[in-house]
């Protein structure tokens, strides 16, 4: 019997390839708003407007750690279901509700206010901090439920597989906007561009929300489902929630990797300009040749992953493995690169490795949520898609602390048009060494500790079947 037969004995229906694109219109909204955050955000407060690096990081330090409060406890509540989740379904309408205020406080963040920097430094703490978290509580209300609704929606492994190809294509092409606009537009001492950047960002993601919308609806039979069982479930207060979801061992282990792999890639492409700017000398428009290399090796990448993935059996964990291992060794090369060809070369190469990871990410965090419906007997998507996006937050904090402390102690100079050679060294070793150090610690307890191999995934989906939710 197939896992897409699975599904539909599950929750007795398919899905459509156009459904499954529509669905994913939010996964490329979420990489474009979120590379553009990681691309030049940093950059922009420090090296622009001329805040300080350690008052740069502790405000990014502060929004992370708003996050890390907001993240699970939004994602507890949505769980729940309230007067409009019989009409309109369960994630639908907290992603409608989050959407635009998301896209505003968006744009807020790069308007800061027109006073000087060094003069004034809280005054630009001050808005820094509030638009982030303001920003980070409208975008956990729309992307906590839309990372919930994908092992929800789709529930066989091989339809997963599926619409993880498509969800990563569109996050693909989402990730090439965030770091081919900037340096079309961005232009080195005018703080205006990167404003100009926001804007353009929130009115393409304005009209991919039209796009998103017949994905993003919940299944009603799903829905009726959950409101049938729910009834009769025995209901669990937030924090024994969370006691209970962190003794599943292979929950642990994922969202180790995870944030070891988001902080890797969201490192390296922080570091993009810093190399530009000062290691090379080069523009911002230099970045353009980076991303189209970085965009063969993801498009060439994800069909040689897919065709491993099916030759081994789809076996979830050992593609993470080995996905990850390619994506630390070659990260590891990027801090000895210093002319713009050897690092194109190596760029197509790390493009290769990240395709792969990006392709089975979702499939394997799905197997770890399908893990503990089966054990506690109860869907809590929200939940843990709440800890999923608090673990990415999380790197934000060890990005924001690492960029600021080996800043400090190298001597980076704010508003400045060449560094000290301590400090591009500084710069070298942010774009590779440290986050390739990072995700071998991710790797490690991935390895120890995740332990759905094919066998007990396919016991799981069994005991899902039985349970009918």
């Amino acid at each position: 019997m197939s896992d897409i037969k699975d599904s539909n004995e599950i929750s007795g229906i398919g899905h459509s390839k156009k459904i499954m694109g529509s669905y994913s219109m939010g996964e490329y909204v979420y990489e474009f708003t979120q590379g553009i955050l990681v691309f030049m955000l940093f950059y922009f407060y420090e090296v622009e407007v001329g805040l300080a690096s350690w008052m740069t990081g502790l405000a990014l330090v502060i929004y992370a750690l708003w996050d890390a409060l907001n993240d699970p406890f939004i994602g507890y509540l949505c769980d729940k279901p309230v007067r409009f989740t019989k009409k309109w379904g369960r994630r639908f309408p907290w992603m409608i509700i989050g959407y635009i205020p998301m896209l505003i406080t968006f744009l807020l963040i790069f308007l800061p206010p027109n006073v000087n920097a060094q003069e004034q430094p809280w005054v630009i703490f001050g808005w820094l901090v509030f638009t982030l978290c303001l920003f980070d509580t409208c975008e956990t209300i729309f992307s906590n439920n839309y990372f919930a609704l994908f092992p929800d929606k789709f529930r066989g492994n091989e339809e997963r597989v599926k619409a993880s190809g498509i969800y990563v294509f569109l996050g693909l092409i989402g990730v090439v906007f965030a770091n081919l606009i900037p340096p079309s537009i961005i232009v080195f001492g005018e703080i205006g561009s990167y404003t100009l950047v926001a804007l353009i960002c929130v009115i393409i993601c304005f009209f991919c929300f039209f796009l998103m919308l017949p994905g993003i609806r919940d299944d009603k039979e799903t829905v009726e489902q959950y409101l049938s069982i729910y009834k009769t479930q025995e209901k669990e207060p937030f924090f024994k929630t969370l006691k209970t979801a962190f003794k599943r061992k292979s929950l642990i282990a994922f969202l180790a990797l995870f944030m070891a792999w988001i902080t890797l890639t969201a490192m390296v492409q922080a570091s993009f300009l810093y190399w530009i700017r000062f290691i090379i000398l080069g523009e911002a428009s230099d970045v353009l040749y980076i991303m189209v290399m970085f965009l063969l090796g993801v498009i060439i990448g994800i069909p040689i992953w897919f065709k491993y993935y099916k030759i081994k059996g789809e076996d979830n964990r050992k593609t993470m493995i080995y996905t990850s291992i390619g994506c630390i060794l070659i990260t590891l090369i990027l801090s000895f690169v210093t002319n713009l060809t050897g690092l194109l070369i190596i760029i197509f190469i790390w493009g290769i490795a990240i395709g792969g990871f990006w392709v089975i990410y979702i499939p394997t965090y799905s197997d770890v949520i399908d893990e503990s419906i089966s054990i506690t007997g109860t869907r809590r998507e929200g939940f843990y898609s709440g800890l999923r996006r608090f673990m990415s937050n999380l790197s934000r904090v060890i990005i924001a602390v690492l960029f600021a402390t080996v800043h400090e102690l190298t001597g980076f100079v704010e508003v400045a048009e060449e560094q000290t050679p301590l400090a591009n060294i500084g710069i070298l070793l942010l774009f590779g060494v440290i986050p390739a150090i990072i995700m071998t610690i991710g790797l490690i307890i991935f390895w120890k500790f995740y332990d759905i191999t094919p066998e007990k995934s396919k016991i799981i989906r069994e005991k899902l079947m039985k349970l009918k939710i």
